[in-house]
């Protein structure tokens, strides 16, 4: 008895362990968005969904395993016995209806949760270009012309666009407690639309092995207030660091250096330049010429240009 009762608090303190590990501060359910909210109650709705067979099976186990026990000479013993039509229909039936109901709102809420999707709003959403590099993020504001790096901030109640690509090893990006991770990849750009509903300071990060920074690839996510906002804004523009294709070069080696930094004078062609330069090996050589867009065969201008990237497919 001593010896199993060492090996189940062994089990239990592993287990115990490997779930706090997981969850910061609990940051799963203790969401500060509707996005993560809706994550949240569509966590729980599964788990009370799977707990309807899986509490049964654990009392059943532990009741049968008592029952029927070598020391029990009541229990009804019927070693020919093989067939119960009352359960057979029982152990069918429920897990059905189970994954049925499961089933449908995964479906429903894959499509109300889409990444993609714009949020419903009367404030207009505030754009942000998420370039994941090795190992560290730039965040490039294109209406402010500002660009930081390990560092985002943006106002409460205020949607955000994030345009997602890497110029770098695949990815995957994630603020905590507002949303989830959608995949950062060299050549394609993703979109996660969210807003925060408190102001607070909340953990970004990658969450997909990319190397041997990756660990250390993680970046502050302020949400302020409007005024707060503005004033930061204004304090970035007046940083003597400006981002240009030149400079952009100097960040894109590998570096496990994870300091913030603010640039002003950013490039609007930048993203689309950096998204672009995947799409046929020679335009990489272009980076940083005097024609800020790469030219395609049959491509004359940078509007055709640019209307060639909004044409371009989505990618999860």
């Amino acid at each position: 008895m001593t010896k199993l009762r060492k090996i189940f608090l062994a089990v239990v303190s592993i287990g115990a362990a490997l779930v706090l590990s997981g969850c910061e501060k609990m940051v799963v359910l203790n969401p500060k968005g509707p996005i993560a909210l809706a994550e949240k109650q569509l966590l729980i709705d599964a788990l009370l969904l799977m707990f309807i067979i899986v509490i049964p099976v654990l009392i059943l186990t532990v009741v049968i395993a008592y029952r029927y026990r070598a020391s029990n000479k009541k229990a009804k013993y019927s070693p020919n016995w093989a067939h119960g039509t009352l359960l057979e229909a029982g152990w069918w039936i429920l897990p059905i209806i189970i994954i049925a109901v499961l089933g449908t709102m995964t479906w429903r809420s894959t499509h109300e949760l889409d990444p993609y999707k714009p949020l419903e709003s009367k404030v207009k959403p505030i754009p942000i270009e998420v370039v994941a590099l090795q190992w560290r993020w730039l965040f490039i504001y294109p209406e402010q012309h500002i660009a930081t790096v390990n560092y985002v901030e943006f106002p409460v109640n205020t949607p955000v666009t994030f345009l997602i690509t890497a110029d770098a090893p695949m990815n995957s990006f994630q603020i905590q407690g507002l949303a989830g991770q959608i995949y950062a990849m060299a050549g394609m750009q993703t979109k996660l639309h969210l807003l925060a509903s408190e102001e607070g300071v909340y953990k970004g990060r990658s969450v997909s092995f990319s190397g041997e920074g990756f660990a250390n690839m993680i970046f502050d996510t302020h949400v302020v207030s409007n005024d707060a906002f503005n004033a930061w804004v204004k304090k970035v523009q007046s940083s003597p660091k400006t981002l240009n294709f030149d400079s952009y070069q100097k960040l894109v080696p590998a570096t496990q250096n994870s300091d913030v930094m603010y640039f002003s004078k950013v490039p609007a062609e930048l993203f689309g330049q950096i998204l672009m330069k995947y799409m046929d090996p020679g335009m990489k050589d272009m980076m940083g010429r005097k024609n800020p867009m790469p030219q395609l065969p049959g491509v004359t201008s940078k509007t055709e240009m640019k209307g060639m990237q909004n044409r371009m497919p989505a990618h999860h």
